[in-house]
């Protein structure tokens, strides 16, 4: 049997984190021994981490600063990598993909490698850098989950990283074409696999009972789940909704599960456009599929994405979706059959909105597609099968 590594930073709430937890879910682990290294053994989603079907590696101190404040690195005094910290944050004039490409590279000489050989390494989140330098393995694997082409990095950087491996998972085909407008050198690294989606697991955890969102005669409840940055776009969706009540919807109601860094942004956002009682964060939740259930419409208001885990939950779940056209919107959905593509802009979003409200045959057409397709895609598996039993 081969051994192979999967690396990611933690189990925070995420799409990366869902797809990771049914990628492992779904795993063949009659063929293949499987480790699995979290730097920080921290979020809601541990709890579906299981040493039943594989091995769950012992947390590292080092590698668990990657996500704390500089402040308390230096508490628990880890000088060399407290200070290599704060040149990241120098050269990187703030930037924060770059500085976390500095903080890798600066951090690197004072973390300790894996003792272990593998036949196989992945690195399931970027920046890949614990792969490249600190395992042992025959054949590396890295995965991108994003639009890379928004994403301002040190490319120069990133190309030394990236190629250290054998090949590069795009989680999408559009995905990997963002990617090679941006890194075009690595065209023969790259292979395209969709995230594991598990519909069993969503279905049943769907049935679990809410009490923040039931439905409520007269009212259009749409939803969205994301983290709270620039990405996602909930920023642009808190004024559209301000249009579409500006226009007489005011029985619209918009509902967002997530956190993050612009929570406070978006919080002054819904005060200073009046929308106190109409778009409302309901924060973190392990379990959003009862949310999605009962929503009328999810909606993506993303400016980039990979590909959104949750827009294809919430398609099992038989729910009519609306997508923003973010450059790898059509490697989401068929637009018009499984889901709708809106434009990629305030108006876009408010628009959108207002057709798939007004058109109720639309939106039931839209849902009756999602429930007969059938979105189960373990086969996917096969191809990352394929680069494991071929190996370098």
């Amino acid at each position: 049997m081969k051994d192979i590594l999967i690396s990611s930073f933690d189990m925070e709430i995420g799409g990366v984190e869902r797809s990771l937890i049914s990628m492992l879910d779904k795993f063949d682990y009659k063929n293949y021994n499987v480790d699995l290294m979290l730097y920080s053994h921290t979020g809601e989603f541990m709890k579906f981490i299981s040493n039943d079907k594989y091995h769950l590696l012992p947390e590292s101190k080092y590698y668990k600063t990657y996500r704390m404040h500089i402040a308390s690195i230096f508490k628990n005094k880890q000088m060399k990598i407290g200070l290599a910290r704060l040149r990241a944050r120098f050269n990187s004039k703030g930037n924060g993909a770059c500085q976390m490409q500095y903080m890798w590279k600066y951090t690197l000489p004072y973390i300790p490698k894996l003792n272990k050989k593998y036949d196989v390494a992945i690195s399931y989140l970027w920046p890949h850098y614990f792969v490249s330098e600190k395992v042992d393995a025959n054949t590396k694997i890295a995965w991108i989950h994003t639009d890379y082409s928004k994403i301002e990095t040190n490319i120069d950087m990133d190309l030394e990283m990236w190629n250290k491996f054998d090949y590069i998972v795009a989680v999408s085909q559009e995905c990997k074409n963002a990617f090679l407008s941006k890194y075009h050198s690595l065209e023969e690294k790259i292979i395209v696999m969709e995230n594991i989606t598990s519909p069993e697991f969503i279905k049943k955890q769907s049935l679990e009972k809410i009490d923040d969102f039931k439905k409520e005669k007269g009212l259009f409840k749409l939803l969205s789940v994301g983290r709270f940055d620039e990405a996602k776009g909930f920023d642009n969706a808190i004024k559209a909704l301000r249009i579409l009540h500006d226009i007489g919807y005011k029985n619209i109601k918009w509902y967002v599960i997530g956190y993050g860094r612009d929570e406070e942004l978006l919080k002054n956002l819904i005060k200073e456009n009046n929308l106190e009682d109409s778009f409302i964060l309901l924060g973190k939740k392990v379990n959003p599929y009862p949310y999605m259930k009962e929503c009328d419409l999810y909606v993506q208001p993303s400016r980039y994405e990979g590909k959104a885990v949750t827009v294809t939950e919430a398609q099992i779940l038989g729910k009519a979706v609306m997508i923003t056209n973010y450059k790898t919107a059509n490697s989401q959905l068929k637009n018009g059959q499984d889901g709708y593509i809106t434009d990629l802009s305030i108006e876009g979003i408010a628009d959108g909105i207002e057709k798939l409200y007004k058109d109720e045959r639309l939106r039931k057409r839209l849902e009756e597609n999602c429930k007969n397709n059938d979105y189960t895609n373990k086969s996917e598996l096969d191809k990352l099968y394929k680069i494991i039993e071929m190996g370098m």
